[in-house]
């Protein structure tokens, strides 16, 4: 099996160096994808110079006719859905109709940023002089680094990409080592739609190039999408050159079950939030915190729709949980729970892993449960990227606030209530860039902004929606005087 290639300024180059590691399936790690390239910083270069040599002429190319390239993009996507869809299965363990949702999701992302192309207006701002008018004019930033997880492989990039493109930018995209075939395939999709040479670059490699990526002099912004120990690190890096970074961290969010709630919708979307995806997704329910007075009827509720269940192979008729993605992260779930128990905390449900043919050579877990959690352990504030759910008690409204807002992560949250008040004063009092009112914590729609408070991002900027654009986008003041 030949290794992985880059593609850099329209070409398909093997990595300088000969080094390779093996992509996996986890659902069974007898299988090998693909052998991945260890890429060089002089592989990477080559990527940026490429991505900085094309990015003269795109940026001359009207909006409106960048974002037709997305609507081929897009249209591809969705005439491809069942190969992605089994690549995403197979490279990193979703379920198959989870990966076909994602794939219609990527899709609708660049067709929706394909329309803004023809809404990329600059402004008339009021002048004190009727002899001057005043233009405020968006212009691109220039070379964007685009550093992608393992955990949505086509619609994180997508997400990133597409504004870049459509404001002009021309990008550098560096995925994680874990899914690196989806992200060819997806740059084969953009060759294959016409997208110039230079204006989409791959470099698969070793975490240790970006460092070099972000403080070379074309890179003009970087937007990652992955762990707060690692955002920060790139944060910092980036901050020695002044360069702004877009970053998308972790989370530990929070369901508040109210006593008003309906008990048996909220244990659904309980189970839905912790569970799907196999709870690696950074807006998975981490905590359900539940009024004393239904907690517990509630936990008698969750442990029983968690034993419904099925772990198995994500191709499989049935399956709603399939495996996590590595053997780090298996391990790291199993050790949470481990510490968790040591701590104090008792297993409702799961807490092992399955033992059954199907899936002893892969990396499975069965969906976990955890009670008598207090908001002093560290399984209540640490981010678990695993099926892993604790049950916390408030005794009030306000307790159950207080709780939620007891972590250093703000991305997203959600309640459980009938009462409009309540609604109300959670949508207020909740230190959550997503708050959601009788929904999962899970899901974003593409046309909204979507972002963190606290250690889940790096500040003002937001992902998704038209309010994207703008990070990828510097503003120039002109002055006419006639």
């Amino acid at each position: 099996m030949e290794a992985l290639k880059n593609f850099i300024g329209g070409k398909w180059i093997s990595a300088q160096a000969a080094d390779t590691i093996m992509d996996v399936n986890p659902a069974d790690t007898r299988e090998i994808i693909a052998h991945v390239p260890q890429s060089t910083a002089a592989d990477a270069q080559a990527a940026i110079e490429a991505a900085e040599e094309a990015f003269p002429a795109w940026k001359q190319v009207p909006a409106p006719q960048r974002g037709q390239f997305l609507f081929k993009v897009a249209d591809q996507l969705e005439a491809k859905q069942e190969e992605f869809a089994r690549l995403i299965s197979q490279e990193m363990g979703k379920t198959l109709a989870d990966a076909k949702k994602e794939v219609t999701y990527a899709a609708n992302i660049f067709r929706f940023y394909a329309g803004e192309g023809t809404r990329l207006n600059g402004t008339l701002v009021a002048s004190d002089s009727p002899s001057i008018q005043i233009q405020l004019v968006p212009e691109p930033l220039g070379v964007v680094l685009v550093i992608t997880p393992w955990n949505f492989p086509l619609s994180i990039p997508a997400w990133k990409i597409a504004p870049a493109l459509v404001a002009g930018n021309t990008v550098v995209l560096k995925p994680s080592s874990d899914t690196p075939v989806v992200a060819t395939k997806l740059l084969e999709v953009l060759q294959e739609c016409g997208v110039p040479d230079g204006v989409v670059n791959l470099i698969i490699g070793p975490g240790r190039l970006v460092s070099g990526m972000i403080h070379h002099p074309a890179v003009k912004a970087v937007t990652f999408t992955g762990s707060t120990h690692v955002g920060r690190l790139i944060y910092a890096e980036a901050s020695k050159d002044m360069k702004p970074a877009l970053l998308e961290m972790g989370g530990k969010n929070p369901l508040l079950v109210l006593d008003d709630a309906d008990l048996d919708e909220a244990a659904e979307l309980a189970v839905r939030g912790a569970f799907g995806q196999t709870g690696q997704a950074c807006t998975a329910t981490s905590r359900v915190i539940v009024q004393s007075a239904v907690l517990s009827e509630f936990t008698s509720k969750l442990i029983e729709k968690t034993k419904q269940f099925k772990v198995g192979h994500p191709f499989a008729e049935g399956v709603d949980i399939g495996p996590q993605a590595n053997a780090g992260e298996l391990e790291s779930t199993l050790d949470a729970v481990r510490k968790a128990i040591a701590d104090g905390a008792t297993i409702l449900a799961g807490g092992d892993v399955p033992q059954s043919p199907d899936t002893q050579n892969g990396y499975y877990v069965n969906p976990t449960m955890l009670g008598n959690v207090t908001r002093q352990m560290s399984i209540a504030k640490e981010e678990v990227f695993g099926p892993v759910l604790c049950v916390m008690e408030a005794s009030s409204v306000d307790d159950a606030i207080s709780i939620a807002n007891d972590v250093e992560y703000g991305l997203s949250s959600a309640v459980c209530t009938k009462d409009l008040s309540r609604m109300a004063k959670c949508s207020r009092e909740i230190e959550a860039g997503v708050v959601k009112i009788n929904m999962t914590t899970t899901g974003t729609s593409f046309q909204a902004p979507f972002g963190g408070f606290k250690s889940s991002s790096s500040g003002i900027n937001k992902e998704l929606g038209k309010e994207a654009v703008d990070f990828y986008c510097r503003y120039k003041t002109i002055y006419v005087k006639s």
